[in-house]
């Protein structure tokens, strides 16, 4: 089991922590709307610390991730990055993760990959797939790394006064700077759906990493925050709301593949989708009539000529304080996405709970999601 090297710090500070997770999981620091209004107002600071990495280099290692994944890299300069898909064949997503031209060795060759917890090894395998005769190594770093995920209003001063230096001024680009003596990578992405950061000083430095940034006016956050920050937002994440039976398109992932960089592995099916349309479902967000948890897999329908139909289904579900009540992501079906559209919960009426599609991002500071197929 993967452990975050802040557990004991967490532990210490009788944060609450989901041991039997895979991998654990930090809940919160025991105050979430003070953490959630920390995150609209000022700062906060997530243990990402389990996430992986995966390096690639080789002198054919560009044109060898250009041919097979979804999104640009042969125009990427040292620097730059991106959110980036492997598809299969059929065009769904088998992994979801940034990619960035540089690694922590070397900042100006290679490609680093900054996947979620435990997918680095099947992404490794996936990509070793597709090797024939290309000069290409890659390998699995994730040891070397324990990065901490920042967002909020304050975070580029916070992070700047960290480092000593100016972050990168476009989105997935990134840089290496210096913490306490430790190379400190600083990446600009979305966090949770709002502008922020991805820092890694490696394992060793990242407790007294996150003990700057607190320093510095970051609270800490835990899943809890995190959930509301992306359902807030319209944020799909991967092995939540994205896995393998998924089209990007279905969860607004425009942003992380190309439809002018040419051929790769499932861009006929993504091409096709963008010219004729015709996804079956879409992933909306939709406002729960009480604020009880809804789990995951939970059905939603809709009575049309006195018949009860199965529309959707929730994929993740938080408590929406700009709503004050339950929010949801779902996937629905076409020509139910409107906003204003209202479902059932559940298969049977007993639940007495209704959902009703919102626009996204409900919140502002959000980072827009991609409209339109509705």
């Amino acid at each position: 089991m993967i452990r975050s090297v802040l557990l004991p710090r967490h532990e210490a500070e009788k944060a609450r922590v989901r041991i039997d997770a895979d991998p654990p999981q930090l809940l919160t620091y025991g105050d979430v709307p003070a953490e959630y209004r920390a995150a609209q107002a000022a700062a906060v600071v997530f243990d990402e610390t389990q996430r992986g990495r995966i390096e690639i280099a080789g002198v054919d290692a560009a044109t060898f991730l250009h041919r097979i994944l979804a999104n640009e890299v042969r125009a990427l300069t040292a620097g730059q990055g991106n959110r980036n898909l492997l598809l299969s064949s059929k065009g769904k997503v088998r992994f979801d993760f940034d990619l960035f031209h540089g690694t922590l060795t070397n900042a100006a060759g290679g490609f680093s990959l900054s996947v979620p917890p435990r997918s680095a090894p099947a992404l490794l395998a996936a990509l070793d797939m597709y090797l024939f005769s290309e000069k290409v190594v890659a390998k699995d770093v994730s040891e070397l790394c324990a990065p901490l995920d920042i967002c909020g209003p304050n975070a580029e001063a916070i992070v700047s006064a960290a480092c000593g230096a100016v972050p990168p001024p476009h989105d997935h680009a990134w840089s290496i700077a210096q913490f306490d003596g430790a190379p400190l990578s600083i990446a600009r992405l979305s966090v949770a759906g709002s502008p922020g950061f991805r820092l890694d000083a490696g394992p060793e430095a990242a407790p007294r990493l996150w003990d700057r940034l607190r320093e510095l006016g970051a609270r800490p956050a835990g899943i809890v925050v995190r959930d509301i920050l992306r359902v807030e937002a319209g944020a799909a994440l991967f092995g939540a709301d994205i896995d393998e039976q998924v089209y990007p398109q279905e969860a607004r992932l425009e942003s992380a593949f190309s439809l002018d960089k040419g051929c790769y592995i499932g861009q006929e099916v993504v091409a096709k989708i963008d010219t004729y349309g015709g996804l079956n479902k879409r992933l909306v967000a939709l406002k729960i009539s009480h604020d009880d948890p809804i789990a995951p897999g939970t059905r939603l329908f809709r009575s049309e000529e006195n018949e009860s139909r199965d529309l959707g289904v929730v994929t993740s579900w938080a408590y929406s304080f700009v709503l004050d009540t339950g929010l949801v992501l779902a996937y629905v079906k076409r020509r139910h996405q409107a906003a204003g559209t209202v479902f059932r919960v559940g298969e049977t009426s007993e639940m007495a709970a209704s959902a009703t599609i919102v626009s996204i991002p409900v919140r502002s500071g959000a980072v827009p999601v991609t409209g339109g197929f509705e």
